[in-house]
């Protein structure tokens, strides 16, 4: 029987995928969202330009510079990082609705943003690092994504080797060698997080009753 159907109270959890880009952390997030009915992502905002492939609002919330200083300023911003020449962050109040209504949110972010979350709610947060088997296969991976210029390719092939660094930093780490072991690696560390006991306060009424 779930979770749901005997109502144990549970809080839900932040769940940080990281990786350098094109290591496959969307592409595991997308899976994720399309076969857990409780698991949201965090729409981020994000100063940089809109891709093709892209929808405002469901990829990201595309914003202005200026707009975006507002939010940080006014605090509205859970995180916020610098990437590529382009600002990055989260709203606030989704979060933490979601959060308190027992739902999980999901975050495709970098480490930076994943640092900030660490910092602030160190008992939310299941952190999980995507790292590529090789870095020739990232490169190849980038290539065939085919939505950056040359120039940003190596850009971020360079800045990959320093965001790799950051491994040590996360609870999990996967090794995307291949996406569906990679993607089943990433499902069972969440179904693990759901269970700890620190994240089901409704546990204390369940035995109460249980025990009579």
């Amino acid at each position: 029987m779930s979770d749901t159907a005997m109502k144990i109270e549970r809080r839900g959890l932040m769940l940080v995928l990281s990786s350098p880009s094109g290591a496959g952390k969307s592409t595991i997030a997308r899976e994720l969202l399309r076969e857990d009915t409780n698991l949201t992502l965090s729409v981020s905002v994000t100063t940089r330009a809109k891709r093709g492939s892209e929808i405002d609002g469901t990829h990201y919330h595309f914003i202005s510079e200026r707009d975006f200083d507002r939010l940080r300023e006014t605090d509205a911003l859970l995180e916020w990082a610098h990437v590529h020449g382009n600002f990055y962050g989260t709203p606030r109040d989704p979060v933490e609705k979601a959060l308190a209504g027992g739902s999980d949110m999901l975050f495709d972010i970098d480490w930076q943003g994943g640092e900030q979350l660490m910092e602030k709610a160190r008992g939310d947060v299941v952190s999980v690092f995507i790292l590529p088997p090789s870095m020739e296969e990232l490169k190849q991976r980038l290539e065939r994504r085919a939505e950056d210029a040359p120039e940003v390719i190596e850009r971020r092939l360079e800045n990959a080797r320093a965001e790799i660094d950051h491994w040590k930093d996360y609870d999990f780490v996967v090794i995307n060698n291949d996406l569906q072991t990679a993607f089943d690696q990433v499902r069972a560390i969440v179904t693990t997080e759901r269970l700890r006991r620190d994240r089901r306060p409704g546990l204390l009424d369940f035995v109460e009753r249980l025990t009579g």
